[in-house]
C-alpha cells in the first residue's frame, strides 16, 4: 500500500507548562497516514522527537546567545561579495548573521555551533569548509546551505530557516515549522532582521 504523508497539526490554546518536555508527537492511522502533533489529545500519539531542555530554556538573567541587537558593518563586503554569488539578498545574508551570532566569528553555542553562521561541524564539512572560524568560509558555507534549503523547501524562506536551526529532515517530515520556542523565536528575530536591513 502506498503511504501518504499529510502532517496533521493541532496547536493547543494554552502553553504547556512544562515546556521543556515539549515534544513533537506521531501516530500512524489505519490508513497509513501519519500524523504530527505537539500537543496530543489521543492515547495514539507516541512521543517522536523530544524537545531538550537546551532548547526550550534559558538560565535566568541570561540572553538567548544566538540573538544580537548589535548592529555591524565589519563583514558588509564579504557578504555583499556572498550573497551575489549565490544569488541570496545581502540583507537576508546579515539578518542571519546577526541573530546566529551577533557578528562574532569565535562564536560557538552549547550544541557546537561554530562561527558567524552558527555552522554545524557535519554542515561545515558538507559545504566545503576547512576553516569554520574564517569568515569568508563560514559565511559562504552559511550561504550555500541556505540556498540549499531554499531549493529544497520551494524557496519558502519561512521553513528555510526554520531548516537552519531546527534541522532539515525534521522540517520537511512536517511541512511546518517545528514548535520549538529557539526556533519560532529564530524564524521571528531573522525576518525581523531582514526586514530592517531592506529598508
Amino acid at each position: 500500500m502506498k503511504r501518504s504523508f499529510p502532517v496533521t497539526f493541532f496547536f493547543c490554546i494554552l502553553l504547556l507548562a512544562d515546556f521543556a518536555a515539549a515534544g513533537i508527537y506521531r501516530y500512524e492511522d489505519e490508513n497509513g497516514v501519519i500524523h504530527f502533533s505537539n500537543c496530543p489529545r489521543d492515547p495514539k500519539f507516541k512521543l517522536y522527537i523530544r524537545e531538550s531542555k537546551e532548547d526550550a530554556e534559558v538560565e535566568p538573567g541570561e540572553a538567548p546567545p544566538s540573538f544580537s541587537l548589535v548592529d555591524s558593518k565589519n563583514f558588509d563586503f564579504l557578504i555583499s561579495e556572498l550573497a551575489k554569488k549565490y544569488e541570496i539578498e545581502f540583507a537576508l545574508v546579515k539578518a542571519m548573521i546577526r541573530a546566529e551570532s551577533g557578528f562574532n566569528p569565535n562564536a560557538v553555542s552549547r550544541k557546537g555551533a561554530k562561527g558567524l553562521m552558527q555552522l554545524m561541524p557535519e554542515t561545515a564539512l558538507r559545504m566545503n569548509v576547512s576553516n569554520i572560524f574564517n569568515p569568508k568560509e563560514n559565511i559562504e558555507g552559511g550561504v550555500r546551505y541556505l540556498k540549499y534549503l531554499l531549493s529544497l523547501f520551494n524557496n519558502d524562506l519561512r521553513l528555510s530557516l526554520a531548516a537552519y536551526n531546527a534541522g532539515e529532515n525534521i522540517v520537511a517530515q512536517l511541512g511546518t515549522i517545528p514548535p520549538y520556542r529557539e526556533t519560532v523565536d529564530y524564524v521571528r528575530r531573522v525576518l525581523s532582521f531582514y526586514q530592517s536591513y531592506r529598508k
